[in-house]
């Protein structure tokens, strides 16, 4: 069996943290390898430790979240940021992803969803907490709303199935969560996935997040 992939906690309340490292702990693939209680210390037990990812809050002592980003991005460049915070603003979450964050994930998540989220990071991908695509979208394109593509974008190419399979994908849902809302197979969604994909000319989970938040797909 791989070794687990090493977390790094970065928080400022204590029992915040001890949660997160039972929550990481009971998890095979996944390990705590450190704690810190403010940005500075963040900084120097990433720069000890090297783990694969950091969950980092925004509001820390001394350095917060936003000033520890580039420095992780710095001196840390194959280690994986992920944002977990009370700030549920698109502005936060737009600084965040243009400092280096690999994902943004509030607070109030439930369990299943920050692991959701750690996963989808270390795999290289871009995550997005579900409650803030729509914040963003708005943020990017004033007066957007709704789950329907505009006119003249390439997602008017893609079938229903397809449409919906990937719209569920750029929210963060997994390929069994998708078959089960869609009441279909994990394979039938994994090839409405890789068809859509191709159709739309993206690899990366990240691409298509962007794509959707520009032709107004995302709810």
């Amino acid at each position: 069996m791989p070794e687990p992939r090493r977390i790094l906690l970065a928080d400022d309340h204590a029992i915040l943290r001890a949660g997160l490292r039972l929550l990481i702990d009971r998890q095979p693939d996944l390990a705590v390898a450190g704690e810190a209680s403010d940005g500075q210390e963040a900084v120097r037990l990433a720069l000890a430790l090297q783990p694969d990812l950091i969950l980092l809050d925004l509001n820390m002592p001394g350095l917060d979240g936003l000033a520890v980003l580039p420095l992780l991005r710095e001196k840390l460049p194959q280690t994986r940021v992920l944002i977990l915070t009370m700030h549920d603003d698109a502005s936060h979450l737009q600084k965040a992803l243009q400092l280096g964050a690999a994902g943004y994930v509030l607070k109030k998540a439930a369990d299943a969803e920050l692991l959701l989220a750690i996963r989808a990071v270390l795999r290289g991908e871009t995550y997005v907490h579900s409650a803030m695509t729509q914040k963003l979208l708005q943020s990017v394109l004033p007066g957007a709303g709704g789950n329907k593509p505009s006119a003249a974008n390439p997602w008017q190419e893609l079938s229903e199935r397809e449409y919906e399979v990937l719209r569920r994908v750029a929210l963060g849902y997994t390929n069994a969560e998708i078959a089960e809302e869609m009441y279909i197979s994990v394979k039938t969604v994994e090839t409405y996935r890789a068809r859509g994909m191709e159709k739309l000319g993206l690899q990366t989970r990240a691409q298509l997040v962007r794509s959707a938040l520009e032709h107004g797909v995302l709810e």
